[in-house]
């Protein structure tokens, strides 16, 4: 009976400390804390603030849009800050997002004024975004500025 007990003891130490650590917590990390980063990140791009959307990745992280790649916090806030030097009046509506385990898709429609020629970009946008300990690891853009709007 008490090696059954110790057993048991054993087991349950062995849930406690493997279902509670850094890396199985990332791998169901809670729906609402992705869906508070995304928020982050949504109002980061309004604001045109690169260092707090920089700050939403991990140190090697990387942000992905048609045509461009970069990788690390540096280099995104960098992009970001290049982008509000060219950009203004950044408006951004979230449609809708899925989420499951560590990843999210959303769809959000997207606007902004080139500052050079005074025209209004308009795009439909799906982005799919992985997470890792708590922030984005993974952000990958998927825009649409060829389909009318209704």
């Amino acid at each position: 009976m008490v090696r059954l007990s110790q057993f048991f003891l054993l087991v349950i130490i062995y849930f406690c400390l493997t279902f509670n650590t850094p890396a199985f917590a990332d791998k169901f990390m809670n729906q609402e804390d992705i869906r508070v980063l995304i928020e982050k990140a949504r109002d980061a791009w309004v604001a045109q603030d690169a260092d707090a959307l920089a700050q939403l990745f991990t140190p090697d992280g990387e942000l992905i849009v048609p045509g461009k790649r970069w990788q690390g916090q540096e280099k995104i806030r960098e992009e970001v800050t290049q982008f509000a030097e060219q950009y203004s009046n950044v408006k951004i509506n979230i449609q809708r997002m899925i989420i499951e385990g560590s990843q999210a898709v959303v769809e959000w429609y997207y606007e902004d004024t080139e500052k050079a020629s005074g025209h209004r970009n308009k795009a439909d946008d799906v982005i799919v975004v992985d997470f890792k300990e708590s922030r984005i690891s993974r952000w990958r853009e998927y825009i649409d500025t060829k389909t009318p709007d209704k």
